[in-house]
C-alpha cells in the first residue's frame, strides 16, 4: 500500500491490526533492524499489508527485496497527489508507474475520495494504466450530510452558535496560520476544548495534537488545509470553513471528513462580501484575461450563491 503520510500510515495499520489483520508500515525514521523485520516477514508472507511511502518503491533495498515478496495488489492511497500535487508536493507519485513496469502483471489499484474527472484522466495516464481497466464510484451525495453557506459579518459569533448546538468533534478550517491561533483562542476562551494545527508546527506537535483530537480528548481541531488528508475519524459531527476554500473540489473534500459514520452531521461555510472580492481577485490575477466573458458565467461568488437556500438544512 503507497501512502503519502506518515501519520496515516499508522492510522490505518493500527486500525487494521484491531481487526485482527496483519500490517506494518516503512517509514522515516523507523529503525534499519525494525525495516529489516518488516521486509522479511512480507517475504515470509506473514504480512497482509504493508504500508510505505511512494519515495521508498525506488530505494535499493525495497527493490532488492520486494523481489521475493509474494505480492498479490498495488494499493495507492490518496491518488489525487499523484495530479492534484505531484509536480511539486510529492514528485515521487509520478514515478509509480516505473515500479509497475517491473511488475506489470501485478494488479493496481489507486484510490482517492474525490477527483474530478480531470485528475481521473491524469491518474490514468501517469500510472499507466491499460485500455479496458475499471473505475468504481460512488455518488458525490452523502444524505446524512448537510451544507450550509452563511454570509455573516460575525464569524466568531456564529461560530459559537454552531458549536453550542452540534455536540461533538469538530473542525475548523481558516486560510492562514495565524488565524488557527486566534480562533482556537477565542474558541477556548467560550468554553470550548480547542486547539490548532498546520504545516508550521514541529512534526511531533502536529502528531501529540491529531491524536488528542483523535481520541476525543480535544473537541475542536482549527486548522489549515494541512490538516485532514487521509484522517479517517468517523465521528466528525462538523465541518466549518471560516474562510472560503480556492475550489469546489477541495471543499468538498474537505466537509466530506464529517459524518463518515453515516449518522447526521453538518458541513457550514462562512463568508462576506470582501471574502468574495478577493477571491475575484486572486482568481483574476492567477489566470490571463479572457478576449470574452461567455454569457450567464458568474464570477466566483456563484460558487456559494446558494447560501440562503442550504440554511434551510441547518437552523443554527
Amino acid at each position: 500500500m503507497v501512502s503519502p503520510l506518515i501519520a496515516l500510515m499508522k492510522d490505518q495499520v493500527a486500525q487494521l491490526q484491531k481487526r485482527g489483520i496483519s500490517a506494518q508500515a516503512l517509514y522515516t525514521g523507523l529503525d534499519r533492524a525494525w525495516i529489516d523485520r518488516y521486509l522479511d516477514e512480507a517475504a515470509d508472507g506473514k504480512l497482509k499489508f504493508l504500508y510505505l511511502s511512494p519515495e521508498r518503491l525506488k530505494t535499493e533495498l525495497f527493490l532488492a527485496r520486494v523481489a521475493r515478496m509474494p505480492l498479490s495488489l498495488l494499493a495507492i492511497d490518496e491518488a489525487h497527489c499523484i495530479s492534484q500535487w505531484g509536480y511539486d508536493f510529492r514528485p515521487a507519485y509520478l514515478e509509480i508507474s516505473a515500479f509497475r513496469a517491473l511488475y506489470p502483471q501485478l494488479t493496481t489499484i489507486a484510490l482517492t475520495a474525490s477527483a474530478t474527472p480531470q485528475v481521473q484522466e491524469d491518474i490514468r495516464q501517469k500510472l499507466h494504466f491499460r485500455p479496458g481497466h475499471q473505475t468504481f464510484q460512488s455518488s458525490f451525495a452523502r444524505a446524512n450530510l448537510s451544507y450550509s453557506v452563511f454570509e455573516e459579518e460575525d464569524k466568531a459569533r456564529k461560530l459559537q452558535q454552531i458549536m453550542q448546538k452540534v455536540p461533538g468533534t469538530a473542525v475548523v478550517y481558516v486560510r492562514n496560520r495565524k488565524r488557527t491561533q486566534v480562533i482556537a483562542e477565542l474558541l477556548r476562551k467560550q468554553g470550548f476544548s480547542a486547539d490548532y494545527y498546520h504545516a508550521g508546527l514541529p512534526h511531533s506537535q502536529r502528531a501529540e495534537r491529531q491524536e488528542a483530537w483523535t481520541q476525543d480528548q480535544t473537541r475542536i481541531i482549527v486548522a489549515t488545509n494541512a490538516f485532514g488528508m487521509g484522517i479517517d475519524k468517523p465521528d466528525v459531527r462538523v465541518v466549518v470553513h471560516w474562510d472560503l476554500p480556492d475550489s469546489l473540489e477541495a471543499y468538498y473534500q474537505e466537509a466530506g471528513r464529517a459524518g463518515r459514520d453515516g449518522q447526521k452531521a453538518y458541513a457550514v461555510a462562512f463568508y462576506t462580501g470582501q471574502d468574495l472580492d478577493e477571491m475575484q481577485k486572486k482568481i483574476e490575477n492567477s489566470l490571463p484575461a479572457p478576449r470574452f466573458h461567455p454569457a450567464g458565467i458568474s464570477g466566483p461568488g456563484q460558487l456559494f450563491s446558494s447560501g440562503r437556500q442550504c440554511r434551510r438544512n441547518a437552523k443554527f
